[in-house]
């Protein structure tokens, strides 16, 4: 079990938490029938404290027909069937917290399921209903309302707008069965923040905000012309009052919230982290960034102003259950990422991408804020091919199947190299194929491997606890790093008590700074004591 872990960590415990994502249905199958659920995690739970997490990050489980993964909820207040029951969530909720590892869920703000009640009640009710006000209805243009309401293009591609029998069109910004809701509506205000409550009650101690920018629309839902200020359905003004209102709950319960925030824009990134709105956003800038030093130490010093700017501290995430997974990233000629640029059949060097992967692990982990570990992240694995008749994932479909979509990074995860499916659970085929090759990155072969990439990340993370000088006390005037003279291609900085990390992305191997003694390298220096390409070190001084 992990060392040092307090029994009730202080009021600012997120500010610098290392929080593991849990895409609960690739995650570990409890009860044999190939999707991963409650039971499994709740299996895992010593592996989860023996890696040293400080919480789980949950993607919805919530009662859904996981049209696109579960992010089309269908009910908030109860479990799909196929991860479990509500009964089995407040046991995990509270066996975890016991071990001393707290619980984050996701809520999709959005949109709903298109078999959700409310939704099922509009389709019911037709033209001009309250019901339909829930959501966004319009006429068609045309002569006959043949044409979408307006221009706009889903998230997903193609329109966001699916016409009715009864000839009205409905808005989805995703896929066609996730309708979005009305957030001019008080009705769609009162029900998250009751739903908000209701899981606060249940003792998760976060939220993360899926789509956090998009909730807003502007309510004439004009065509969408370039540049326009404001934009009519991206980080729109009036989302800071729901937040504002969300946060007043979170407070009464001692609660946190991470934005899901795709905005460029560094200032209005920002705005989401004001001391009565959110408490962390997702850094994606930091996740995009190429394998370069001087882009990296760009987007780190941006986000550290940025984040500085309003007392919030920063997030650091290398990989999601949306992005293509870091190992593949790193090992290919493009290395950072970009959601249309997705294609079939890039060239990948794996063992190039996963060097990088364990130096990138040391770099992110080093840095002052939260740490973000999606699962298998941990094991190296990488982005896998799924078969053209296999995918499932809406993105891919509606792009017309030029993009390869998502699952790639959500496969099955490997846990016990002899046994079927490696180890996910029972003997049933998982819902997703693990590829060839899957057992040999299984979590009981690193166990015993101290060059592992699990073993790299169980060491770094026992560090990060116990070194003082990762220690922030939780104060955003501390929560800083200062960089160090050093080579071009070279990043080098020190946080306090003379911790000292050093990522070398240089063709030639760097020298080390005098006086400082090795805590953890990401590979072997060389021969000269030098650090080679792709390779990070943490130091004390």
């Amino acid at each position: 079990m992990a060392a040092n872990r307090p029994s009730e960590a202080t009021a600012t415990w997120w500010r610098d938490a290392a929080i593991y994502q849990i895409y609960v249905r690739s995650f570990a199958d409890g009860d044999g029938d190939g999707t991963g659920d409650l039971a499994g995690v709740r299996a895992r739970l010593p592996y989860l404290v023996e890696l040293g997490v400080d919480a789980l990050w949950f993607t919805p489980w919530y009662l859904s027909p996981l049209a696109d993964g579960g992010y089309d909820v269908a009910d908030y207040r109860s479990i799909d069937p196929a991860f479990g029951t509500l009964a089995e969530a407040e046991k995990l909720i509270a066996e975890a917290r016991e071990l001393g590892i707290r619980t984050i869920i996701d809520v999709v703000p959005n949109h709903v399921s298109d078999q959700h009640a409310w939704f099922r009640a509009a389709l019911e009710a037709g033209s001009g209903s309250p019901e339909r006000d829930l959501f966004h209805f319009r006429t068609g243009r045309g002569a006959d309302g043949e044409i979408p309401p307006n221009d706009w293009v889903s998230e997903f591609g193609g329109t966001p707008w699916t016409r009715l029998d009864d000839g009205e069109w409905y808005l989805h910004l995703f896929a066609t069965q996730q309708p979005d809701l009305n957030w001019a509506h008080p009705a769609v205000r009162q029900e998250h923040e009751d739903v908000l409550r209701f899981w606060f009650e249940r003792g998760v101690s976060g939220v993360r905000i899926d789509s956090a920018a998009l909730l807003a629309k502007d309510p004439d839902l004009p065509d969408f012309v370039h540049g326009s200020d404001p934009h009519p359905f991206v980080d729109r003004d009036e989302l800071h009052g729901i937040y504002r209102s969300w946060r007043a709950i979170a407070d009464e319960y001692d609660g946190i919230f991470v934005g899901e925030v795709w905005l460029p824009d560094t200032e209005r990134f920002a705005r989401y982290l004001r001391p009565d709105e959110l408490h962390t956003a997702f850094n994606f800038n930091f996740l995009a960034c190429p394998w370069d030093a001087a882009l990296l130490r760009t987007a780190i010093d941006d986000t550290l102003a940025e984040h500085a700017s309003v007392g919030a501290p920063a997030t650091w995430v290398l990989c999601n259950h949306d992005v293509t997974r870091t190992v593949t990233r790193y090992g290919r000629a493009e290395t950072g990422f970009d959601f249309a640029a997705k294609t079939f059949g890039t060239p990948t060097d794996l063992a190039l991408g996963t060097r990088r992967a364990r130096a990138a692990a040391l770099l992110s982990l080093a840095l002052p804020g939260a740490a973000y570990l999606y699962q298998g992240e941990e094991l190296g694995l990488p982005e896998a091919d799924i078969p053209l008749d296999r995918i499932q994932d809406p993105m891919h479909f509606r792009k017309g199947g030029a993009d390869p979509g998502r699952d790639g990074c959500r496969v099955p995860l490997p846990w016990a190299a002899a046994e079927p499916y490696a180890g996910f659970g029972g003997t049933a085929e998982p819902w997703l194929p693990q590829p060839d090759g899957w057992a040999s990155y299984a979590a009981d072969l690193q166990e015993g491997d101290p060059d592992s990439m699990l073993s790299l990340y169980r060491e770094a993370l026992r560090l990060r606890r116990t070194e003082p000088g990762f220690e922030t006390a939780g104060e955003p005037g501390i929560d800083r790093l200062a960089w160090l003279d050093a080579a071009p291609g070279v990043l080098a900085f020190t946080r306090t008590d003379g911790l000292v990390c050093v990522v070398n992305l240089a063709a030639e191997a760097a020298a080390l700074p005098p006086h400082t003694a090795v805590l953890l390298t990401s590979g072997p220096l060389d021969d000269a004591g030098r650090l080679p390409q792709d390779t990070a070190v943490w130091l004390r001084a």
